[in-house]
């Protein structure tokens, strides 16, 4: 084990690192803020979502991201299943076509999507060679789903396949010998087991579907403007930084109070399988 002193000097670069790039850029975005344009303090910034445009785009923001990260969550847990069941070879390679999408640029992939959906994309040209009338897909709230669940469902696999993988094959051994079914072993043993792994997923999945603004402007092609549209507009358009990181930090508030009602619930979890 290192010194406290050595320790102390491998911290200091991620301090910096930090410090530069973290905590200062944090500092200037709350100070913008909670400032007017004469650099006194004021809050009527902040009070501007709830205006009607950005309160809506704020709800539809929620709304989006709540059902993403409720899709993910429902197709990461048979999809672990899967993984878990099957030998290590198997899993391997299809563990590896989950996380290749981490690999690749995100907005590439979007990109992808918006040329699959769009009038003329591949599926309504399929479509009418079957002689099936086209389908609106881009630029729907369904096309922003899709985006984010294609994008984010990786986060949610992460997690719950590591705590599947903790589960001791014994204890599910154990209840098919005492006759529990498919079902009831998994919602008796598997599923309170696998809660905190799905927890960190939810919130690696939530969070960044809540703030997304490419995907919701590939997709929804202007139409559709999610809270991250709105704040990225104020600062590249508006050039209105007061607004914009007023926006932020209610955004920011808004994820810390999710950060903690997420870790009450773990921590819950967590001592009543102590008892």
């Amino acid at each position: 084990m290192f010194s406290r002193g050595i320790r102390n000097i491998l911290m200091t670069p991620f301090l910096i690192w930090a410090g530069l790039f973290i905590f200062i850029p944090l500092i200037f975005i709350v100070w913008y803020g909670v400032t007017d344009y004469d650099g006194n303090f004021s809050l009527a910034n902040m009070g501007l979502i709830f205006k009607h445009g950005f309160w809506d785009a704020f709800e539809l923001s929620i709304v989006l991201a709540v059902i993403s990260t409720i899709i993910c969550l429902l197709l990461a847990y048979p999809l672990c299943l899967i993984l878990t069941e099957r030998q290590r070879d198997n899993s391997t390679i299809i563990s590896l076509l989950f996380i290749l999408p981490l690999w690749m640029n995100s907005l590439l992939s979007t990109m992808a999507w918006q040329t699959i959906l769009e009038g003329n994309g591949i599926i309504n040209q399929l479509m009418r060679l079957l002689g099936l009338p086209a389908l609106q897909m881009i630029n729907t709230p369904g096309a922003i789903v899709l985006g984010m669940v294609y994008n984010y469902l990786p986060y949610m696999v992460l997690p719950l396949y590591i705590s599947l993988t903790k589960i001791d094959k014994r204890i599910l051994e154990a209840a098919r010998d005492l006759g529990a079914n498919y079902w009831q072993t998994f919602t008796k043993i598997i599923l309170p087991l696998t809660i905190p792994g799905a927890i960190s997923g939810v919130t690696m999945v939530f969070i960044p579907a809540l703030t997304t603004f490419v995907i919701s402007a590939l997709l929804g092609g202007g139409k559709l403007l999610l809270i991250g549209n709105i704040i990225e507009q104020e600062f590249t358009f508006q050039y209105d930084w007061h607004v914009g990181c007023a926006l932020s930090v209610i955004l920011m508030i808004f994820i810390v109070l999710n950060m903690l009602l997420t870790t009450y619930f773990e921590r819950s979890h967590e001592e009543e399988g102590a008892r």
